[in-house]
């Protein structure tokens, strides 16, 4: 295509969008008891529906990849008829979406875990940082190593929640390889000092991304499973030696599947220096995400860096954000204050455009 643009279509593997504006998947803190989407889930995703491609908040695939209170899960029947809730919504206004499959790994405390136990990483490395229990703010723990065998039943529980989320109703599957959690822990040198097939070189240290990658597109077809990245992100003591050499081999790792799309997550000068790295090593669709605005966005569309760019804080206070966006319409701010709550404050009441007045 000519001149392509954030209101260009687009094709990401075996899915058609509308646009390039896509929302990135943005934790909420809303599921009900049994961390079950429901109803006010449904009308919050409908109301942003216009989104090019919706990527849904992390969804823990199992008990023990919970990090956070009342953030959904793909490992029970109730979750995925809450999810159906949702896509249906979505596809009612003809907008396409896909689940993030996330495990938080070492992010997480006891208090979180089945059982109280200790959480799980690839190394026994207590990361910096706190959870937020029930019990209240507790600083994170050391967690406990993923035995060798163990890894391999990791890597089921992804297929398995990649398997209930076609069954909610998906149109594909975005897997959390970003943001410190476990894939990422297992990439980096700074939180993986294992000495089996899964630790050391970098080819071993993305041996678990690539069974995962392997294992979802066994379930969805490549052309439906997309894979986000952070190449940049220090947090957490989330360290390593040589991130451009790691995000670049794990780059042409991925750039042998066909997928639908790689999305990377910017925080840093330094990651988008590695972005140039992985856009030529990486063929299909790449997504780009962090503080971007119109005029950046269109930007990196037009230079190729990107194909489309993913918004965070814009899609949570303003549910047409395309629209606004190719109309230079003013955007409503977002308010920090209400990002994680139980109610529809700050989640379903931020106006639309037609309840803006436009000067």
């Amino acid at each position: 295509m000519n001149n392509p643009d954030l209101f260009s279509p687009l094709t990401i593997g075996d899915v058609a969008l509308n646009n390039r504006v896509i929302m990135a998947p943005l934790t909420r803190t809303r599921a009900g008891e049994g961390n079950v989407p429901h109803a006010l889930n449904a009308t919050y995703y409908r109301q942003r529906a216009s989104a090019g491609l919706i990527i849904s908040e992390a969804t823990q695939v199992t008990p023990e990849g919970q990090g956070y209170l009342y953030t959904p899960g793909i490992h029970t029947d109730e979750q995925v008829a809450g999810w159906k809730l949702v896509t249906n919504a979505v596809h009612e206004e003809g907008g396409k979406i896909y689940m993030q499959l996330w495990h938080v790994g070492r992010i997480s405390h006891p208090d979180l875990q089945p059982n109280n136990q200790l959480p799980v990483s690839a190394s026994a490395i207590k990361p910096e940082g706190y959870a937020r229990t029930l019990n209240g703010r507790m600083e994170f723990v050391t967690p406990r190593a993923l035995e060798t065998d163990e890894v391999t039943q990791v890597v089921q529980q992804y297929a398995d929640g990649a398997c209930r989320a076609k069954m909610a109703g998906f149109d594909g599957v975005e897997i959390h390889g970003a943001n410190a959690y476990l894939i990422d822990q297992f990439l980096r040198d700074g939180s993986n000092q294992r000495t089996d097939r899964y630790g050391g070189s970098i080819e071993n240290r993305t041996r678990f991304l690539r069974e995962v990658t392997e294992a979802v597109v066994d379930v969805w077809g490549a052309g439906r499973v997309g894979v986000r990245l952070s190449p940049g992100r220090p947090s957490a003591n989330m360290q390593d030696s040589d991130p451009a050499a790691l995000f670049s081999h794990a780059a042409s790792l991925l750039n042998e599947y066909g997928l639908s799309y790689l999305h990377l997550y910017e925080t840093t000068d330094e990651a988008r220096e590695i972005t140039h790295l992985i856009r030529e090593r990486f063929t299909a669709p790449l997504i780009v995400n962090g503080g971007y605005d119109k005029q950046r966005a269109n930007q990196v569309i037009a230079q190729g860096i990107a194909d489309a760019v993913a918004f965070g804080k814009l899609f949570i206070s303003n549910p047409d954000l395309p629209k606004r966006l190719q109309l230079d319409a003013p955007l409503t701010e977002p308010n920090p204050k209400t990002f994680y709550g139980r109610d529809g404050v700050g989640y379903t009441d931020y106006p639309f455009m037609t309840e803006t007045a436009l000067k």
